[in-house]
């Protein structure tokens, strides 16, 4: 199993290293440029090399997978010469940690709401709030939470199985492109944040299983998938249609429970008095006000 996690993730630096170079035209590099065809598109192997100060052999060793036990500064400079943005950077140096032998260990993630998180949803029924983990799997949500994501939870995919997906909901359930009104940005997202996990987790077998499910059961997991774009999952504006409620742009919050690792609480603000503010109130209303409680079984 470690030899297959140790390929995996030098397949994943050739992908990741060649994607972020094909991105990038000898212009946008300050290089010269003469015309006439090129047989790749993007900077060749030898361009970035000049631009990280480093020799062609060693930058074609690193993007064959051989990252384990590159500095930090060599790391520098690919992220330079490649003009990485921040998570593809932290993506960079989590591929070389999985890739050095005596790297990172997984961290075990938290699969049980404690009752502080539990309590810390109740207190807030005016926002639509929910907990997931690392593979998008929910696992608590709040009244209004539930109310909001209820597309998600009464998905037939869920009726037999567990727990709630909403990446599984995205990609295998044809209700989603509904739900998403921007379901193309959402599934942009959803597969970058996945992506971006694979590199903090490869020992992550359930994450691993998820991303090959969906990439044999979803042409557009797979397509996606196959650009190797990472992102963080912080903040935004989510753009739903409810069935009860109509089009909703809700600004959100993404934060990590540093006690919980893997885990993380998301929530919705609306402006006061927002249309958006009101259509959740109308919800609430015809959900009634309750307690938190866990979207899977312990």
């Amino acid at each position: 199993m470690a030899d297959d996690i140790k390929k995996d993730v030098a397949a994943e630096v050739r992908e990741f290293l060649s994607t972020r170079r094909a991105r990038i035209t000898p212009r946008q590099a300050g290089l010269p440029f003469h015309g006439g065809n090129r047989r790749v598109a993007g900077l060749r192997r030898e361009e970035v090399a000049l631009l990280a100060g480093m020799s062609v052999d060693y930058y074609v060793r690193l993007e064959r997978g051989n990252l384990g036990g590159a500095s930090d500064s060599v790391l520098e400079a690919l992220a330079h010469a490649l003009r990485l943005d921040e998570a593809e950077r932290t993506h960079l140096y989590d591929l070389a940690r999985a890739a050095t032998p005596s790297g990172r260990r997984p961290t075990a993630t938290s699969s049980r709401i404690r009752p502080t998180i539990m309590r810390l949803l109740d207190s807030m029924p005016e926002v639509p709030a929910y907990v997931r983990n690392a593979r998008f799997d929910v696992l608590a949500a709040n009244t209004l939470g539930r109310a909001l994501y209820a597309p998600v939870f009464d998905s037939p995919l869920f009726a037999q199985r567990g727990p709630v997906n909403t990446a599984r909901f995205m990609f295998l359930d044809p209700a989603s492109r509904d739900f998403w009104s921007d379901w193309d940005k959402g599934a942009d997202d959803a597969v970058a944040f996945l992506r971006t996990e694979t590199g903090r987790s490869p020992h992550d077998r359930l994450l691993t299983d998820l991303v090959g499910e969906l990439t044999t059961r979803s042409d557009d997991f797979a397509r996606r998938w196959a650009r190797h774009d990472v992102k963080f999952h912080r903040s935004g504006v989510k753009r739903l249609h409810h069935p009860l409620v109509g089009e909703l742009a809700l600004p959100y919050e993404a934060m990590e429970l540093p006690s919980d690792p893997g885990l993380r609480l998301n929530f919705y603000t609306p402006e006061p008095d927002s249309p958006e503010r009101q259509a959740l109130g109308l919800l609430a209303s015809w959900t009634g006000a309750g307690t938190a409680v866990p979207a899977v079984d312990d």
